[in-house]
C-alpha cells in the first residue's frame, strides 16, 4: 500500500472527492478476450501485427471512457486489459473495439480476408469478458 501507484490514486481520489464532493467515481478493469472467425490462424506472424495493434489501440480512450492495452496477441484470438469509468457498457465497448480493429487490420493487412472464407470480419460475435479487482 506504500507504493507511488497507490499513492497517486490515492492523491487522484481526493482530488476528485474535493472537486465533485456530490459526484460518484468508478474504475472498472476487465479482462477481455475474443476469437478471430472461426478460430482461423490468420493472425500466424504476431509479431507483424502486434506494434500497429497496440498503437492502434493506444488512441482508444475516448472509445473506452479509460484505457485500453493489448495484453496478448495470438493467430486466432486476441486478450486485452481495460480501464473505464464505467459511462458505457462493456458489450458496447467490445463492439466499437472490434468494429475498429476489423477496419483498422484489414484495412493495413488485406491479405488476411484470404484466410476468412466468405465473411469479411476479421472477429466471431462472441467475447469472454471479466472483471478485475
Amino acid at each position: 500500500m506504500a507504493s507511488d501507484k497507490y499513492k497517486y490514486q490515492k492523491a487522484l481520489a481526493l482530488q476528485k472527492l474535493s472537486r465533485y464532493p456530490d459526484e460518484f467515481f468508478v474504475e472498472l478493469k476487465y479482462h477481455l478476450a475474443w476469437n478471430v472467425r472461426h478460430r482461423k490462424p490468420v493472425l500466424v506472424q504476431e509479431k507483424k501485427y502486434v506494434d500497429f495493434v497496440l498503437d492502434t489501440l493506444a488512441g482508444c480512450g475516448d472509445l473506452v471512457g479509460g484505457a485500453v492495452r493489448l495484453i496478448w496477441l495470438a493467430p486466432d484470438h486476441l486478450h486485452l486489459y481495460l480501464d473505464s469509468d464505467g459511462e458505457k457498457s462493456i458489450d458496447s465497448i467490445i463492439r466499437k473495439l472490434k468494429a475498429l480493429l476489423n477496419k483498422t487490420i484489414l484495412g493495413e493487412f488485406p491479405m488476411i480476408k484470404n484466410g476468412l472464407g466468405k465473411g469479411r470480419n476479421l472477429w466471431d460475435k462472441a467475447y469472454f469478458s471479466e472483471t478485475l479487482g
